[in-house]
């Protein structure tokens, strides 16, 4: 099992492929490659893909339980590091497209290209009461429960229901980025999101799209917030994305 010692972390990766790194961010309640399952075969034919599972999450391990996103985001930057990888192309999903915004935004000089999946790039609590561990209990939720016991019992040490504490509070407080502060952002930037996401869809992402000098925008037709995944539309999503990352690579020289 590939592990790398990340600060106070034994931070467990994946890795597969040839080729210009891509470093995969995974949502909140998932880890790893399993918030990409539907993108792995495609992007491992023409680049090296990383999927991190990140403090507090899948088997990444470390004593303390406490986490949030500004401090993902610097988790990735020193994980970089330890690689020994100067930039990398980003996609993001969820938690981990705020994370990849986070990048972008304090550490320029790392990050190649930015593709982010249901982030409108402002906090917005809509749903988060749900997914605290009294309401899952209260409501007979077991199969979340049981899910979130199994995905992250090597970082949680089966204290399930803090990794849904922090989870929460996570989420009712970032991203914390100002519309100046996204405005800045200047690498490359793809934002994607489903068409009917209830934390994002069609009027957030164009308004993120506009702050983002240069950026552009996919709206998956009848996509939900996870419209990358199997069941969706992964064949466009993944089609996009490799077109917009074709299309910032640098021109060959022709041989006169």
């Amino acid at each position: 099992m590939p592990y790398v010692r990340v600060k106070d972390m034994e931070m467990f990766y994946e890795q597969m492929g040839f080729g210009e790194p891509i470093l995969f961010l995974h949502s909140g309640y998932s880890r790893g490659i399993l918030a990409f399952a539907s993108q792995m075969l495609d992007f491992q034919r023409r680049y090296t893909c990383y999927s991190p599972d990140f403090r507090g999450h899948g088997r990444t391990r470390c004593n303390s339980l406490e986490w949030n996103t500004p401090q993902l985001a610097d988790d990735m930057v020193e994980w970089m590091n330890r690689m020994h990888l100067e930039k990398v192309h980003l996609i993001g999903y969820s938690l981990g497209a705020n994370v990849g915004l986070y990048m972008a935004f304090h550490h320029p000089e790392r990050v190649s290209t930015l593709t982010t999946i249901g982030t409108s790039g402002f906090c917005d609590q809509t749903g988060v009461e749900e997914f605290e561990p009294d309401w899952l209990i209260q409501q007979g939720k077991q199969e979340m429960i049981n899910q979130m016991m199994e995905r992250h019992e090597e970082a949680h040490k089966g204290n399930w229901q803090e990794y849904m504490r922090q989870s929460a509070e996570d989420w009712r407080k970032y991203p914390q980025l100002t519309k100046e502060q996204l405005s800045r952002i200047a690498c490359p930037a793809l934002f994607i999101t489903g068409e009917h996401d209830p934390f994002v869809g069609d009027q957030r992402i164009k308004q993120l799209s506009a702050l983002v000098k240069g950026s552009s925008y996919l709206v998956v037709p009848g996509g939900s917030h996870r419209p990358h995944m199997t069941r969706e539309s992964p064949l466009l999503v993944n089609d996009t994305i490799m077109d917009f990352l074709e299309k910032q690579e640098a021109p060959k020289e022709v041989n006169k």
